[in-house]
């Protein structure tokens, strides 16, 4: 049987270049999406079409009953769950605290934190040996942010991340002991379409030059790392935070 993971947020970005790794390296993958269907479903016909196995699976993960739904169907059609990536997440436009609403707010750590936090609940439930399971690994997506702060433009966003570091390394240490790893990683400027729905396109490319490296990362290289994390060649690795930044 083929290890089994479910990636939030699969259909772009890091999420998909993460399920295109993990198919390649041997994993069934459950391609989650909260609208956008035709992207989910790009990925699951590449996949399949290079002899890999992948579902789409339609949840919000902002709302506790549809995550479920969406853990019952992998467990329905992919079997038991071996790993995690909690990779869904959203900004909002720019903005200092100042102008932020009650409802932004509200809407960033419903999706970025608590959806987190359930998606993680509903793995441990599965993975768990105390509760009957065989072990696996939880790779969170956090951000540079969580260190950098976003003034100006997120600080909602990184605090929302700073919440994934904390519940990275307090679950790490809960679940160390029967079977289940978790780790995070903290990517820097990356050239993804989550820019544009801050309102900034071009803000990875604009900030390229405070990169120590000068130049923004790919999503390739975030999927590196994860799936890293995933595998056996980091069995004695949990609650790592790993920066994959450029150095900034």
């Amino acid at each position: 049987m083929n290890p089994v993971l479910l990636i939030t947020g699969g259909g772009r970005g890091i999420g998909a270049a993460t399920a295109l790794l993990a198919a390649k390296r041997g994993y069934a993958v459950a391609v989650n999406y909260a609208s956008n269907s035709m992207a989910a479903d790009e990925v699951v016909r590449t996949i399949r079409a290079g002899g890999g196995t992948a579902i789409a699976v339609q949840a919000d993960v902002g709302d506790e009953a549809q995550v479920i739904s969406m853990f019952e169907k992998v467990d329905a059609k992919l079997g038991r769950l071996t790993a995690l990536v909690n990779n869904a997440g959203v900004v909002d436009m720019q903005a200092r605290v100042d102008q932020m609403s009650v409802a932004r707010l509200e809407r960033m750590f419903r999706i970025n934190v608590i959806g987190s936090f359930v998606c993680a609940r509903e793995a441990v439930r599965r993975m768990s040996t105390r509760h009957g399971g065989e072990g696996g690994a939880i790779v969170n997506i956090s951000s540079g942010a969580a260190r950098l702060g976003s003034p100006g433009q997120y600080v909602d966003y990184a605090a929302s991340k700073a919440a994934i570091d904390t519940l990275t390394i307090g679950l790490a240490k809960e679940v160390a002991d029967e079977g289940i790893r978790v780790n995070a990683v903290r990517p820097g400027l990356i050239d993804t379409e989550i820019h544009a729905s801050g309102g900034m396109p071009d803000r990875a490319f604009e900030l390229a030059p405070t990169v120590p490296m000068k130049r923004t990362g790919s999503p390739e290289e975030i999927a590196g790392a994860i799936l890293w994390l995933l595998s056996a060649e980091a069995s004695y690795t949990t609650m790592a935070l790993l920066d994959v930044t450029g150095g900034r």
